[in-house]
């Protein structure tokens, strides 16, 4: 077996066997099992707000986050050839295997050094805050919604409830504690941004207040530190230059959704914030933060047609919004846990025509200061901006 280049474009193929670009999009599309013998994935990050159910792998230079799945769901296998497969506590080197060919060796980061350390009251650093694929911390300030306890309202794709139930997290980070822990996590683990992002709180900020004061903290003990912090859009709109002039440097406001009916069905609480009202709240944070610093998170695989998100991408391009195009990944313990990811093939498609819009409107990824866009380890997108070879 010998393992192909992930440094140049190769020939694409459906299940993404060829080019790099391709075979990431696979991987967030299918998962990968680890290849232990046992059939069990290994240990991914469960509940939350953010990515659960999978680990950060590193091709090269980029860094992606897999789901893990048990044998027999994907088709794709990680062979760990050194340290542990769940929590290395150095980089690991491992193979990604489809049957018998040898596709790529990659790399999985360690363990965040911060983890082992806690507050002078006993919190564990990793209640507080996270490291995501590899240079990048993240927390939810607020571990609560309005709508989650309400199940016909609630997101029906979210796990935000999970890890503050089963011990994992706190339900309210304060402004010390995530300055205590990104100082330790830019010392120690070499964090080079920090988003915050927040469960929707019942009231008319829609959390901006304690983002905005969680920020103003981090900045006074990382003045450095770029910061995203990203909530749904407050009812007064002055709230995003509150969240600048406190140190924010870039906004996400997630849509997710896009098609009324489809937004009514898995996401029927947020539905009632229109997608004019996201519309208007764009264009007034791009007057604050500049283009190419605001974002939204469009997931793929919901229910919208493709033709539906292609159209709201073009959209948001042109007022200056960074789409993020995420594949849906289906989370244990929620309503659509057994709801499929959209094909690799779909996305593949995606990626190449929203990576074709970004070039038409002058918006990359790269020169995000913060956040889940500059990041990109939970889509292939970015891999798909740079012209085709």
């Amino acid at each position: 077996m010998g393992a192909r280049s992930l440094s140049a474009c190769l020939p694409s193929s459906p299940d993404g066997a060829g080019d790099p670009s391709a075979l990431m999009a696979d991987l967030q599309a299918t998962g990968i099992a680890i290849d232990d013998g046992s059939g069990a994935a290994s240990a991914g990050r469960r509940g939350g707000a953010g990515p659960s159910d999978h680990r950060a792998v590193s091709l090269g230079n980029t860094t992606l986050m897999v789901p893990m799945r048990s044998s027999g769901q994907s088709p794709y296998r990680l062979r760990v050839l050194s340290g542990s497969p769940s929590l290395p506590a150095a980089p690991s080197r491992a193979w990604i295997l489809r049957g018998d060919d040898l596709l790529a060796e990659v790399s999985l980061p360690p363990a965040a050094r911060f983890y082992a350390l806690s507050t002078a009251d006993g919190i564990p650093y990793s209640k507080i805050a996270l490291l995501h694929a590899r240079r990048v911390l993240a927390s939810t300030v607020l571990q609560s919604c309005v709508r989650y306890a309400d199940r016909a309202r609630a997101c029906q794709f979210c796990a935000i409830g999970t890890s503050l139930k089963e011990g994992r997290t706190l339900a309210r980070k304060t402004p010390a504690q995530l300055a205590e822990v990104a100082e330790a996590a830019v010392r120690l683990d070499g964090v080079e941004q920090l988003v915050l992002t927040t469960g929707t709180p019942a009231t008319a900020d829609r959390g901006a207040a304690h983002l905005a004061a969680c920020a103003a903290a981090v900045k006074t003990a990382v003045p450095s530190l770029p910061i995203q912090v990203q909530c749904e859009p407050p009812d007064d709109f002055a709230w995003f230059a509150r969240l600048r002039d406190a140190g924010a440097d870039t906004l996400g406001m997630h849509l997710e959704a896009v098609e009324p009916a489809v937004r009514a069905a898995v996401m029927p609480g947020k539905a009632e914030v229109p997608v004019e009202r996201y519309l208007d709240a764009f264009t007034a944070a791009v007057a604050v933060f500049g283009r190419g610093q605001v974002s939204t998170y469009l997931l793929a695989g919901l229910g919208d047609q493709p033709a539906s998100l292609l159209a709201m991408a073009e959209r948001l391009c042109a007022l200056g919004v960074y789409p993020f195009l995420v594949p849906f990944t289906p989370i244990a313990g929620t309503p659509m846990a057994e709801h499929a990811s959209p094909p690799s093939a779909t996305m593949q498609s995606l990626y190449a025509e929203v990576a074709r819009l970004l070039r038409v409107h002058g918006l990359s990824s790269a020169e995000m200061k913060a956040g889940c866009a500059r990041c990109g380890a939970c889509s292939a997108l970015s891999s798909y901006e740079a012209s085709p070879c």
